[in-house]
């Protein structure tokens, strides 16, 4: 292993570990608030997904999964979402829709990959039971190891704690 490729590996596994804690210590501290989801998402990704509220209109997003993109892959995002409530409504319901910037790391066998995520999407939370269905389609700019345009996108759910 190439001391390029150690050094990415450490700086990539420090950064998840950091993420991860955040955000276990975070939902025991908002676990009354249910600002933090944890939940699924099936597509290119799959695997993990969660999400922490951070007003009525934003929140982060992300996921740890894994990618069938060629090979098998370790797949990790993190986005910044801004939510409208008003775009799709219905006398009884609200059924936002999304759209932010992220970034995206792939780990695949010689071949990792950094780039910037632009999500477009569209949930529903059901308050009484604290679940949020969503769908999202994802254009991927890859910046490293070249400049490539990619395209993600799943089904998911998340439950509220």
């Amino acid at each position: 292993m190439s001391k390029s490729t150690l050094f990415k590996s450490k700086v990539f596994k420090l950064i998840f570990l950091a993420g991860l804690i955040t955000g276990i210590s975070s939902s025991f501290l908002l676990a009354r608030e249910r600002n933090l989801g944890l939940g699924v998402i099936l597509g290119e990704p799959t695997g993990v997904s969660f999400k922490y509220w951070t007003s009525r209109q934003t929140a982060f997003a992300g996921a740890a999964a894994w990618s069938f993109e060629e090979k098998t892959s370790f797949h990790f995002h993190l986005d910044y979402l801004f939510h409208n409530s008003n775009f799709l409504r219905t006398d009884r319901h609200q059924i936002p829709v999304y759209y932010g910037l992220g970034l995206r790391f792939k780990s695949a066998p010689r071949k990792d990959r950094f780039g910037v995520r632009v999500p477009l999407g569209i949930n529903y939370l059901w308050s009484k039971i604290h679940l949020e269905l969503f769908f999202e389609i994802v254009p991927v700019f890859d910046l490293t190891p070249k400049t490539d345009l990619f395209f993600n996108g799943g089904l998911g759910v998340r439950y509220y704690f």
